[in-house]
């Protein structure tokens, strides 16, 4: 499915130079979108969130139309995938011009089956709530966390949720989490510099729709204590129960359920 791969719109091999700033800096930012039937899901919602990081990060975007067209294609390549939108800086050679280079591919969404399994991971390379220069982008330089997923996974675990180094709950290497406590659904606040999640954005939504509260606020590991249900969020998971996370075991609940249903609902929409 990656062998077809758009770079500035024009389908190539798929090859960028060596000099590019993505391979040598780390330097852009990037978007995922899932794709049902080959249509991507919630495109302006992400199309939003790309041009927020781009305008972040100071590179230069295609116009909204043109951009769109070309996930749309690869969506229409892939069919049931994933849609990955990667902006990169250009060369990062000093002296060569650095023409912004943008990345379209379809590829398996990789979701895996059942529910997930988390151990905490403390994170002291997230802001945390800190204001710095790229509060709030979604760039390229994950692999901080792509080491706390390894290390969960070597640890017996599917995945990692990060927390602060004094034990507040932020967010997983790649996914948002809420929980339920005697009915009310409770997520880390945006104010911890946690990513604007589009499917943790869908998620308030669903929650209103099924006449529930909702309190988003700063919180401990130890409120998890008190879950009766725990779920990842994310483009690729949807809304995924947790079974456990670290010697904290959970069923699958009736909310986390709804929730789903709701969710496959807006996407058959």
């Amino acid at each position: 499915m990656t062998t077809r791969v758009l770079i500035n719109g024009v389908e190539s091999g798929g090859t960028i130079p060596v000099t590019d700033s993505s391979v040598l800096r780390g330097d852009g930012c990037f978007e995922v979108l899932r794709a049902y039937s080959g249509r991507p899901f919630a495109l302006d919602e992400h199309l939003d969130r790309l041009a927020r990081s781009a305008k972040t990060l100071d590179i230069a975007l295609p116009g909204r139309h043109e951009l769109g067209q070309w996930i749309t294609k690869a969506a229409a390549w892939g069919g049931d995938c994933a849609v990955r939108v990667v902006l990169t800086r250009g060369s990062a050679v000093p002296g060569d011009a650095a023409e912004p280079v943008v990345i379209v591919f379809a590829h398996p969404p990789g979701k895996g089956e059942g529910p997930a399994t988390l151990l905490p991971v403390a994170a002291p390379w997230h802001a945390a709530g800190l204001d710095w220069e790229l509060a709030g982008a979604k760039v390229l330089s994950y692999a901080p966390n792509m080491a706390a997923t390894r290390r969960a996974v070597d640890e017996g675990f599917g995945d990692a949720l990060l927390t602060t180094t004094d034990g507040v709950i932020l967010e997983g290497p790649t996914f948002s989490v809420a929980w339920v406590v005697g009915g009310v659904v409770e997520t880390p606040t945006l104010e911890l510099g946690i990513l604007d999640s589009i499917t943790r954005r869908i998620l308030l939504d669903l929650v209103s729709e099924l006449g529930l509260d909702l309190v988003e606020s700063t919180w401990s590991l130890d409120r998890l204590d008190d879950a009766d249900e725990v779920m990842a969020l994310s483009t690729i998971r949807e809304i995924q129960p947790v079974s456990a996370v670290g010697h904290r075991l959970y069923r699958e609940g009736p909310i986390t359920a709804d929730l789903a249903r709701l969710f496959y609902q807006r996407v058959e929409r």
